[in-house]
Parts: structure tokens; C-alpha cells; sequence
């Protein structure tokens, strides 16, 4: 892979990096939505919430729309759910075969 491709693909995993752009991701699933709406479905400040738009959108994951006084924001690529969602299984198989794991030594443990 060129080292190129490779530094575009990091950044991109970056923007993916903070739990609280995830989530504002998952606000975004069901379509556009205004920073005061994310806001009060996450509880944080529309500041906050603000600045990591601006994150996602500075690497082109979201797109901004403005209607009168409000700005919506809508996925680029709805194909981020996909990678989230493969994610999300990954993880679950991880936790999965931690269990296990943890079973198999505590069974030990007690023998």
C-alpha cells in the first residue's frame, strides 16, 4: 500500500476516534438533523457537539445544510453505518471470546 494511501486511510480512522463523534454518528442514521437536536438526544452542549461536526466534516464524513436559521448535518457516505455496524460485531466477538476466556480460568482456578 502507498504510504500515501495509508496516511489518508489513518486520518480518516482519527475522525472515528472519539466515542462522541460515533455517537453524533448515530444520531445521524435516520437522516439530517440540527446541531440543537443532536444536542438534546446526547445531552451535551451544542458547542460541543458543534466542534466535533466541524471534525467531521473537515474529513468529509458529513455535509452541512443550512434551512433558514438552523444547520442540518446528514452522513456523506451512508456507507460509514456499514463500517460502524462491522465494527460493532467485531467488538462483540472480542468481548465474546474474552468471556470465554475468563470461564475457561476461573474453571481452572477452582480445579
Amino acid at each position: 500500500m502507498p504510504q500515501r494511501l495509508a496516511e489518508f486511510k489513518a486520518e480518516f480512522f482519527k475522525a472515528l476516534a472519539s466515542p462522541l463523534r460515533i455517537r453524533i454518528l448515530d444520531c445521524l442514521r435516520d437522516g439530517s438533523r440540527a446541531v440543537k437536536d443532536i444536542s438534546a438526544q446526547l445531552g451535551i452542549g451544542a458547542t460541543n457537539i458543534s466542534q466535533q461536526l466541524a471534525i467531521l466534516r473537515s474529513k468529509n464524513l458529513v455535509v452541512a445544510n443550512k434551512a433558514g436559521s438552523n444547520v442540518y448535518y446528514e452522513v456523506r457516505d451512508p456507507r460509514i453505518f456499514k463500517l460502524l455496524d462491522v465494527a460493532r460485531e467485531i467488538f462483540g466477538q472480542q468481548l465474546t471470546d474474552v468471556r470465554q476466556t475468563l470461564r475457561q480460568l476461573r474453571a481452572e482456578a477452582r480445579a
